[in-house]
């Protein structure tokens, strides 16, 4: 057991450094579960013996270990198949449900135009979705496998398939309408005007209807098994963005396939497909993460180092909720330590770079995503600056807070003339009020500024505050003015 939770960790932090947001781990197996399921027995393959229990709860724990690093976790259940005929799984379902389960060739499958599997299904991911903190729900093989023999028109048969999606989406959207709903759907959507999908589609060969569930809200982000290259790849790819209903389009690629056992494929098969799905606005996923982390053909250290080199915000689910959540409070910077007051449901991003204030567009400048922890170690004589925004479970963000004003040396005064003052360089980049305060607190005025020099006429000799008021009302001293005319 803790041998396997190590080995998980450590794959985990590969995925970190690599800049991944967002793993899917296989929760349903073959009609069996990686969790302690009400329904079904345990996978065989963390204990290795089918239906016992390897001591500890793997969902669970990859989901907080997930989000200790920032990432996302969607449970990937599989659906429709459930395994080799007389395997533990497919044989309780035939107990269970006599007539719900088809044999092909060694194989069952549960059938998907009952009513049935639908209701089945749905409870499965229901008590998923209320057991355990997942961001998402992904379903794998939610189509007819093509050794069926179809004997409903394309359309029916569709409605079959949809059916499911929609008991299974309405189930999890009804307890956290913030989860995910997901598919890996066949890598090319249909045939194209120029492009033959070579018989192998979603919506004609096995009634996937994905991009249609997206269309009517059934599922949020898909993940279409783009396990192509070549114009293969490309202009099946740019359909499913160009028809993804402005929801999120995450194409996997098959970087399996550069395997020598495998077929080959060079790297630069691959690192072009992740500059396309980029350029045309859309994520990328690796199938599988082993091929990834082993650093196959290079896969890895590119990703790292050349083209994942900054963090990336899942985007946010505009279209169930776009209402961004308020700006953090109580930020403080102190001993190596950053700060801030902790909400319910509410996640952090933080930003830092060595400009005041942190610019939060430039994807440089974010450090860290999706954090639980209202406090962060950093450097304790850094000199660099921070900001931090908070982001609900849809993803919206708020505002960035920033850690620190900059301020400069007071300990030398700031020179004048006694009719102008001349403040730091950095003030150019100030867009606020300018006031002087006598140094018992009374007797403020507002001053006049152009760039960084101050008409200071207007005040009396005498030892003054010079602050700097920014457009939210929060004052920053900048230094002090002694004025002493002859």
């Amino acid at each position: 057991m803790e041998k396997q939770k190590q080995e998980l960790t450590n794959i985990l932090d590969k995925l970190q450094k690599a800049g991944i947001n967002t793993v899917l781990l296989q929760t349903r197996v073959r009609g069996t579960m990686i969790y302690p399921s009400e329904y079904e027995p345990w996978d065989g393959c963390l204990s290795g013996c089918p239906g016992k229990s390897p001591g500890y709860d793997a969902l669970e724990f990859t989901i907080n270990e997930c989000h200790k690093r920032g990432m996302e976790l969607h449970a990937w259940v599989v659906t429709i198949p459930v395994g080799k005929w007389n395997s533990l799984g497919c044989k309780r379902l035939r107990q269970r449900f006599p007539r719900l389960i088809r044999k092909i060739a060694d194989e069952g499958y549960m059938n998907p135009e009952m009513p049935e599997t639908a209701t089945y299904l749905a409870t499965l991911c229901k008590e998923i979705t209320e057991k355990y903190d997942i961001d998402g729900i992904n379903l794998d093989y939610i189509r007819y496998p093509e050794t069926w023999k179809i004997k409903v028109s394309g359309n029916q048969g569709r409605q079959y398939i949809t059916r499911i999606v929609e008991a299974i989406s309405h189930q999890v959207k009804s307890i956290k309408p913030w989860v995910k709903m997901s598919c890996s759907p066949i890598g090319k959507a249909d045939d194209l005007t120029r492009y033959w999908s070579h018989g192998w589609n979603a919506y004609s060969k096995v009634l996937q209807d994905a991009q249609g569930w997206l269309k009517s809200g059934l599922m949020d982000e898909l993940f279409p098994m783009m396990y192509f290259k070549e114009n293969n790849f490309y202009p099946f790819a740019i359909d499913w963005k160009e028809l993804s209903d402005n929801k999120i389009i995450c194409p996997g690629l098959g970087i399996y396939f550069m395997s020598p056992s495998e077929k080959d494929w060079s790297l630069d098969d691959i690192t072009r497909e992740m500059e396309i799905t980029r350029q045309y606005g859309m994520g990328h996923a690796y199938f599988r993460s082993k091929f990834f982390t082993d650093d196959t053909k290079g896969i890895y250290d590119f990703a790292k180092n050349e083209f994942d080199t900054s963090p990336a915000l899942v985007p946010a689910m505009t279209w169930i909720d776009s209402i961004a959540p308020k700006a953090p409070t109580g930020l403080t910077k102190s001993n190596g330590v950053l700060r801030w007051n902790k909400e319910k449901d509410i996640t952090y991003n933080i930003y830092s770079s060595r400009t005041w204030p942190v610019d939060t567009s430039k994807p440089e400048n974010l450090m860290l995503t999706r954090q639980e922890t209202n406090i962060i170690s950093i450097p304790v004589n850094d000199d660099r600056y921070y900001a931090v925004a908070a982001m609900d479970r849809y993803g919206n963000e708020s505002e960035a807070v920033q850690s620190v004003s900059k301020v400069c040396n007071t300990s030398n005064l700031i020179s004048n003339d006694g009719k102008k003052a001349i403040l730091p360089t950095w003030c150019k980049e100030c867009d606020g009020m300018i006031i002087a305060t006598g140094l018992n607190g009374n007797g403020i005025k507002t001053l006049h500024a152009k760039s960084n020099v101050v008409d200071i006429t207007s005040l009396e000799d005498g030892m003054y505050t010079i602050r700097i008021i920014n457009k939210k009302g929060i004052s920053h001293r900048i230094g002090f003015i002694k004025i002493k005319r002859f």
